[in-house]
């Protein structure tokens, strides 16, 4: 009897960030493109006309080192540019300045829930230009916006160690938290600042990887990768290999489309960039940018569950969005040597939904003060909001049993609308993770 072959989801990511620096990687247009008229930020070097020399942008090295030491990577002592050529109409040179063999940075980790994930490489390079497609007198055309040619651009790769859609969007989430808190880069998804493309395949033995782009949300990742593995799959199923290429995301059709069949890296033709000399830099070099490395998200929720006594998911989530942990810390302070604790404070704040854009910590905290003193703490009350609340959210109740912790929030919410805020939160979240555990 034929043994059935095992597969096993083998995912890695290429996350590319646009760094947040004044002018471009290799002249002195402003990087800032965003909303700007086309083509009016640009000149001879990022146009790549004839007889330009470009310049790095030392700024977008010393960033893309100290995103490199945030992710436990190895900074190399010795890097330099290559070119990599292929021909596409947002590409004026006709090839990009990037890196290849000797990237600034190799190596390193990000934890998850599901494990670790190496990370491959941090290396730096510069962006394309941007084709809107439209039409001018009925005619589609489609245009180049040479804008954004030449921003300083990091991609960070993975090694595949990733098995699931739910640990791709996990990944994706912590690391774009981690380089806000650096401040290099605003992580914007909508506005193209931050892109996403996967590599997904059941197995490298397989001998093929199919590429997703177009990835341009967390949730179009964990669903691209869903339908990818699916698709794939049922290939595998049927004796074939899944063919080896490039496909995008749609978001119309919840499917992924072939774009255009793989290249390898002897198709771009990758040489050293001649006009730009190697790069080295010295361990004292290094080791004062490491210096200026901030307090990074998982030392924080440490810190927050340690020092202050904060709930593990309350500090997960004050940690995920760095405007919300400064309006918990400066809270914090107001709050002084007041009976409300840090904790309760961070359950006020996270279960309340408060928004933070329009109101501030002295009002919040003030807030807090005449809720305490009207909070309703009666059991019989709050028994009767939470099990509307575990009847009226059923998906929240399937997700926190199978390990989603954060859904509790939205039952939480749920008790927090109906009491009018009244309600002791503390004690609402209590009775409610009985009752699950109970289910």
């Amino acid at each position: 009897m034929k043994s059935k072959v095992r597969y096993e989801p083998t995912i890695g990511l290429e996350i590319h960030c646009e760094l947040r620096t004044n002018s471009k990687m290799f002249c002195g247009c402003p990087a800032n493109h965003f909303g700007k008229t086309p083509n009016t930020q640009t000149c001879p070097v990022c146009l790549g006309l004839p007889g330009a020399l470009p310049v790095p942008n030392r700024k977008a090295v010393e960033w893309t080192i100290m995103v490199g030491l945030a992710l436990n990577s190895t900074i190399n002592p010795e890097s330099k540019f290559d070119r990599k050529h292929y021909f596409y109409p947002d590409l004026p040179k006709g090839y990009q300045i990037s890196q290849y063999d000797e990237p600034l940075c190799f190596g390193g980790f990000l934890a998850t829930s599901s494990g670790k994930v190496g990370i491959t490489r941090v290396h730096l390079e510069e962006d394309t230009g941007k084709l809107q497609h439209t039409q001018l007198d009925g005619q589609k055309v489609s245009l180049v916006d040479f804008n954004r040619s030449g921003v300083a651009l990091i991609e960070i790769v993975t090694d595949p160690d990733i098995h699931s859609a739910s640990q791709a969007k996990e990944y994706s989430q912590k690391l774009q938290n981690i380089i806000r808190f650096l401040g290099v880069s605003d992580c914007d998804m909508e506005k193209g600042s931050m892109r996403l493309e996967a590599n997904i395949s059941w197995g490298l033995g397989l001998g093929y990887k199919v590429e997703v782009k177009n990835l341009n949300s967390f949730r179009f990742v964990e669903k691209a990768i869903d339908y990818e593995l699916k698709r794939q799959k049922q290939i595998l199923e049927t004796g074939e290999t899944p063919r080896q290429e490039t496909r995008g995301w749609s978001e119309k059709t919840n499917t992924t489309m072939t774009q255009r069949y793989k290249e390898t890296a002897a198709d771009y033709r990758y040489f050293p960039e001649p006009d730009i000399p190697p790069m080295e830099f010295s361990k004292e070099f290094i080791a004062r940018i490491r210096k200026t490395l901030p307090e990074l998200p998982q030392t924080l929720v440490e810190r927050l569950v340690k020092q202050l006594k904060v709930r593990g998911d309350y500090a997960e989530i004050l940690v995920s969005d760095k405007n919300l942990l400064s309006f918990f810390e400066k809270a914090l302070e107001i709050a002084g040597k007041s009976q409300i604790g840090a904790d309760v404070l961070a359950g006020y704040l996270v279960n309340s939904k408060v928004d933070i854009a329009k109101t501030s910590p002295e009002i919040f905290i003030s807030l807090l003060h005449k809720q305490k003193s009207e909070k309703v703490s009666d059991i019989s009350l709050i028994d009767t909001w939470v099990k509307e609340a575990l009847e009226n959210f059923p998906d929240a109740v399937t997700d926190f049993k199978q390990g989603k912790t954060n859904a509790i929030s939205a039952l939480i919410g749920y008790v927090m609308k109906v009491s009018k805020g009244k309600a002791d939160a503390v004690l609402a979240r209590d009775m409610i993770e009985k009752s699950l555990k109970k289910s």
